[in-house]
């Protein structure tokens, strides 16, 4: 499978006057599992919330599945589209948060079927058949009835999991998804994401777990302030690494 699905090309992002992104070109190909490495303050998770326009690009662009992303192009100039298009847009791109980001006043199931019933306009039983699935898969069929605040940290990121599946997205993004939880229940939410892996799922994963980088990514990504520094296969990058700042940051966390 070497279409590329996610294409970064030439991304700059500034807050104010703080450049935050400095020339990102990223290339995600189909079914493949990118993992991006690096320090607080690299630019990962903006780089992340920018591919599916949570963020928007000061200059570049990036595209999904051959689609640009927040923009529509007119000869050469980029026009920004309205909300409602990139709102569509987003239904292709699942997000994972690091505070899973649940529906608090909504049952594990409700949270599971909302968008793909209000956005996609699926048949609600439908949608609640494909969320019983995505539950199952997960390890949490039993909990579809609960609340987020009766789940643990684990049970509630594996239900933030399922409903980014729900809507059959073509990329998965995870930014940190295992930080906020307890040590003891990390192991329980990098078993979802190598699952997904392994049925070929496209994702993006932005992690401090290195060990979870060497077992499942296809490629590592090391950034560094605002920029990749060196990618490349995981024995190459973690094994090997060829930039000195890659070398000093992998002996600081392995």
């Amino acid at each position: 499978m070497n279409d590329v699905m996610v294409d970064v090309h030439g991304v700059h992002k500034s807050f104010g006057p703080l450049p935050v992104l400095r020339g990102v070109d990223l290339k995600v190909r189909a079914g493949e599992v990118t993992v991006i490495l690096g320090p607080s303050g690299s630019g990962k998770s903006t780089l992340l919330r920018t591919i599916n326009h949570l963020e928007k690009v000061n200059s570049g662009w990036i595209s999904i599945d051959g689609e640009l992303i927040g923009y529509r192009r007119s000869g050469d100039k980029l026009h920004e589209l309205k909300e409602k298009d990139v709102l569509k847009q987003r239904t292709h791109v699942g997000f994972v948060f690091q505070n899973f980001n649940l529906f608090p006043h909504l049952t594990v199931l409700e949270n599971l079927i909302e968008a793909p019933v209000s956005a996609l306009r699926r048949p609600r039983r439908e949608a609640v058949d494909s969320a019983r699935r995505l539950l199952e898969r997960v390890g949490l069929a039993d909990k579809t009835d609960a609340y987020p605040r009766q789940l643990s940290g684990g049970q509630q990121q594996r239900v933030a999991i399922a409903r980014a599946l729900a809507l059959e997205p073509k990329v998965l993004l995870f930014d940190e998804p295992t930080s906020a939880l307890d040590p003891e229940l990390v192991g329980e939410v990098l078993d979802v994401i190598k699952d997904l892996a392994r049925t070929g799922t496209t994702m993006i994963v932005v992690t401090h777990e290195v060990g979870f980088a060497r077992e499942v990514a296809d490629t590592v990504v090391f950034m560094d302030g605002g920029v990749v520094v060196e990618q490349g296969p995981p024995a190459a990058v973690l094994d090997n690494p060829h930039q000195e700042r890659t070398r000093a940051f992998l002996s600081k966390v392995l």
